[in-house]
């Protein structure tokens, strides 16, 4: 009889490590603007506030997550700070380390980087310009990864989307929904996360909610609070969004008002927060 164990024990060594491992797979994911760094804004300043993102990240350690309103340097901190992640994504002011970044991370540990592209929301998406009726150059920059733990892929995309230009704002979603469309013919699980620079109630999200769902509203285990905050200021503006399809449920949302060193900001913008499962 001991022996017997002892090749079941031996045989069960063996088997490859996706064939011993059973139940769902997890992802979490954030979405946070993280405030220019160039932004004057008192003692809320970058220089000020910056080692409070990297203990939200480290505290909250996602598997990616999207940043908006991120110059080169605040993009750097945060790729050396915690250490345990990557980033991709490029300046939307000429396509490399000029202006503002909507850079995707990646925990090492975690998740695979396959392949990730930035576009431009306007009608000439491959190069830097400016789109509709927007008052910034906008860009979303998506990415193909891989979870390492169950081998899954999925598309990961991150935006921007104007603080003018209604008809951008509109245009700008349906152009990254077709585009990622386009590219994902399998059918890979995809997230959508930004700064839509609008409340659910507005009729520019209604095409958008006919193709993907809102974590905030398909959760069991969910909140409704503000995610622009305007430094304590404002406390009613939902504008920070995730966006999902193709996943087998979104298990929590949650807006991440939890202070750090002290601080009770971080950004003028809440981070958000969701965990999905494959």
């Amino acid at each position: 009889m001991k022996k017997f164990f002892l090749l079941l024990m031996a045989a069960a060594l063996v088997l490859p490590l996706s064939a011993r491992q059973k139940g769902p797979s997890q992802l979490t994911v954030i979405s946070y603007n993280i405030r220019t760094g160039k932004a004057d804004d008192g003692t809320n300043s970058w220089q000020f506030r910056y080692p409070t993102s990297a203990m939200m990240i480290d505290d909250q350690k996602p598997d990616v997550f999207g940043v908006q309103e991120a110059y080169d340097y605040q993009v750097q901190y945060l790729t050396e700070y915690p250490g345990y992640y990557k980033s991709v994504g490029v300046g939307r002011d000429d396509g490399k380390s000029k202006g503002e970044h909507m850079s995707i991370f990646y925990n090492k540990k975690t998740v695979k980087m396959l392949k990730w592209g930035t576009f431009w929301l306007s009608e000439t998406p491959d190069v830097p310009s400016f789109g509709w009726d927007a008052k910034c150059r906008r860009t979303a920059t998506w990415a193909l990864l891989k979870h390492k733990k169950s081998g899954k892929k999925f598309y990961f995309v991150n935006t921007h989307l104007d603080h003018v230009g209604w008809e951008a704002r509109k245009k700008g979603l349906k152009l990254i929904v077709d585009r990622i469309d386009s590219i994902n013919p399998e059918g890979y699980p995809m997230v959508l996360t930004g700064d839509f620079n609008m409340t659910p109630d507005r009729p520019e999200m209604e095409e958008l909610n006919t193709l993907m769902q809102d974590t905030r509203e398909i959760a069991p285990v969910t909140d409704h609070y503000a995610t622009f905050h305007g430094w304590g200021k404002v406390d009613k503006d939902i504008i920070d969004y995730i966006y999902v399809k193709g996943w087998s449920k979104c298990i929590s949302y949650e807006t991440i008002r939890k202070a750090y060193a002290d601080r009770k900001f971080i950004s003028d913008h809440y981070p958000i927060k969701a965990v999905l499962e494959f």
